[in-house]
């Protein structure tokens, strides 16, 4: 009795296989890309007022934001220049604080307290106006709204 015998070409396989990878790592890429699309429209859909204000190396972001609901909260950014990756494109390392509405009067409070005693208890001879000073020669400076 003769057995029927199946050659398998195995550089066929191995093309199929790189064929399907290939067809994985685009179908990734085409969903990383839509994820950053519909991020992007979902930032200029819900904010509503931004507030920058430079401070040395850092730049701190001040958004006004709605939910789909239609109602408000703020988003306090730091962004910081760490770097330039390989590809000669800065890298900022950001931190967000999301404060809510119920959270308004006593984060205020606080920051306003806390800020009072550095002035009054801790460093009352220094000159606290001289910042102001100098962010003022520096809003003339026009920079991009994000530094991504």
């Amino acid at each position: 009795m003769k057995r029927n015998t199946i050659k398998i070409d195995y550089s066929f396989l191995l093309v199929c296989a790189l064929v399907f990878c290939v067809y994985l790592c685009s179908e990734s890429k085409r969903k990383i890309a839509l994820e950053n699309f519909n991020r992007d429209r979902d930032r200029e859909r819900d904010e509503i007022y931004t507030k920058k204000i430079r401070a040395g190396k850092r730049t701190y972001y001040f958004d006004i934001r709605a939910t789909k609901a239609k109602d408000y909260y703020i988003t306090i950014t730091e962004s910081k220049r760490r770097q330039f990756s390989s590809d000669g494109n800065p890298e900022f390392e950001k931190h967000k604080i999301f404060l809510y509405k119920e959270d308004f009067n006593k984060f205020l409070a606080t920051l306003s307290e806390t800020v009072d005693k550095i002035k009054t208890e801790f460093m009352p001879e220094y000159d606290y106006d001289e910042f102001d000073r100098n962010q003022d020669n520096d809003e003339g400076s026009k920079a991009p709204r994000w530094e991504e």
